[in-house]
């Protein structure tokens, strides 16, 4: 097995002083871990009933395009607003420092779907939680989410899982 922690790049004070920000591009680049990864996540679902992954932007794009793959199904970019051509739904989410906006295409996903949202990391939540909101607007069942990388401290998990979530996450790191 390869060291899944070893390969995330810790960036201090990034992008402010005090934050430590978990880099998974370096996951992404070592062809093992990467492997390993999709793996793990293609192990964890493989046996669930799944319709779609829809990969948040941007790394859960990565993530969630190779695992959609192996799983053969399909893929939903959850996108941030004006990157999207089509109609869109749209739901807004509070930041540590203001908001942003999430995006998908109205025609992404049939009534019922199911659908296993993906992304590289977990802090607060509220990326994740806009996504869900996205996926129900376009009536779609959220069945999970999976993260690589999990900051437990700053609550995320519970909040999804508060919501009625399973929650995967391949490792943990302590601090913000």
């Amino acid at each position: 097995m390869v060291d899944l922690k070893a390969a995330v790049r810790a960036i201090p004070d990034f992008p402010k002083p005090g934050i430590v920000f978990r880099d998974v591009t370096t996951l992404m680049g070592d062809p093992l871990a990467f492997s390993e990864t999709i793996d793990l996540l293609c192990d964890a679902y493989k046996a669930h009933e799944i319709d779609q992954i829809a990969g948040i932007e941007a790394r859960g794009f990565v993530f969630g395009a190779a695992l959609a793959h192996r799983l053969g199904i399909g893929f939903v970019p959850v996108r941030k607003k004006g990157k999207l051509p089509g109609d869109t739904y749209s739901q807004t989410y509070d930041l540590e420092y203001g908001q942003d906006t999430l995006e998908m295409h109205k025609d992404a996903l049939s009534q019922g779907q199911r659908v296993l949202m993906i992304d590289d990391l977990l802090a607060t939540g509220g990326t994740a939680l806009a996504a869900l909101d996205l996926v129900e607007k376009a009536g779609g069942k959220v069945v999970g989410a999976a993260f690589v990388v999990d900051l437990p401290e700053l609550g995320g998990r519970k909040k999804l899982e508060a919501r009625g979530l399973d929650v995967l996450t391949l490792i943990e790191f302590e601090g913000h």
